[in-house]
């Protein structure tokens, strides 16, 4: 198997700088007036962190993240500085073998605490909350009017933006429109609402040429010196949800470039989804990594 399949990076130990923050996902560490992100291969499933990684997972992350930034720079300013270990500092360079691939210093921002999710299909708990709507006789969630004959998975017809509370733990709620303004203002959830979609118009467009369709994906954004920018990672298989389009159905859920695999795996076993975690057999990290390093190959072609 090639490379980044390798070794596995469970926890980062950067001496030089304070950690900030350890997240499922993510080391970041304190620079001063930038961040050190380092993705690891931790994997977590109900918001529980597993005892064991996912090869290559946090490379497949910020490579995709890099990509999408490049690629997205027209739509949206990014926090990226660089992800070229040569221009770190050299204090960092002897981290090397830790930080080639899965790591990026960028720009400090003022994070806007809301979870800016756009949906292009109709899935997960947005359909749950249809379904429940249903049982009353409407076809409205969260202000939004569905067509009647909508079915699981069906294309939207249109992309829309369907905010969450911000919360650290990993416990978001969905909220309505206006209870993002009252949360971040007007002026501020306007302009989220407006790149979000763009961001992923743009995205799905391209996604779709390449034999992914995005069903949805979450962004979060954040000021540096006033200048509204997209921060943290962006259209990864961690914050999107990714369908082969050549096995596409209506009607049925979808296979995914995701950890579907680790959550089918766990969903069988007799586990009441509180830590720790189970550990997971060598075949279904493999699954799960396969998908993850196909998702970065189709999209971005390396």
């Amino acid at each position: 198997m090639n490379s980044p399949m390798t070794d596995v990076v469970m926890t980062t130990d950067i001496k030089e700088y304070p950690l900030a923050r350890r997240g499922k996902v993510r080391d970041i560490y304190d620079m001063g007036d930038t961040l050190l992100f380092i993705a690891s291969d931790r994997m977590s499933a109900f918001d529980v962190v597993l005892p064991n990684g996912i090869p290559g997972k946090g490379k497949v992350l910020t490579q995709t993240s890099l990509f999408w930034f490049e690629f997205l720079k027209d739509v949206v300013d990014n926090h990226l500085i660089t992800a070229n270990v040569d221009e770190y500092p050299e204090d960092l360079r002897k981290y090397r073998d830790v930080l080639e691939g899965r790591s990026m210093i960028v720009t400090k921002a003022e994070r806007i605490d809301m979870e800016c999710i756009v949906r292009g299909y109709i899935c997960g708990s947005m359909w749950k909350e249809l379904q429940q709507a249903r049982k009353g006789g409407s076809n409205t969630v969260h202000g939004f009017e569905f067509p009647a004959s909508l079915q699981n998975s069906e294309k939207l017809p249109e992309a829309i933006f369907t905010p969450s509370s911000k919360n650290d733990d990993g416990h978001d709620a969905n909220i309505s429109y206006a209870e993002a303004v009252k949360l971040v203002g007007q002026e501020t959830a306007d302009l989220c609402r407006e790149k979000s979609l763009a961001v992923y118009n743009a995205a799905a467009e391209y996604a779709r040429t390449k034999g992914i369709i995005i069903a949805d994906t979450k962004f979060e954004f954040g000021f540096k010196d006033g200048k509204f920018i997209l921060i943290d990672e962006v259209l990864s298989p961690d914050s999107s949800r990714f369908w082969p389009v050549d096995s596409y159905k209506v009607g049925q859920s979808q296979p995914s470039f995701d950890k579907q695999p680790i959550r089918d795996y766990l969903d069988g076993l007799d586990w009441d989804k509180r830590p720790p975690g189970p550990t997971l057999p060598d075949e279904v990290v493999r699954a799960s990594a396969e998908r993850y390093l196909e998702a970065q190959r189709l999209l971005t072609g390396r």
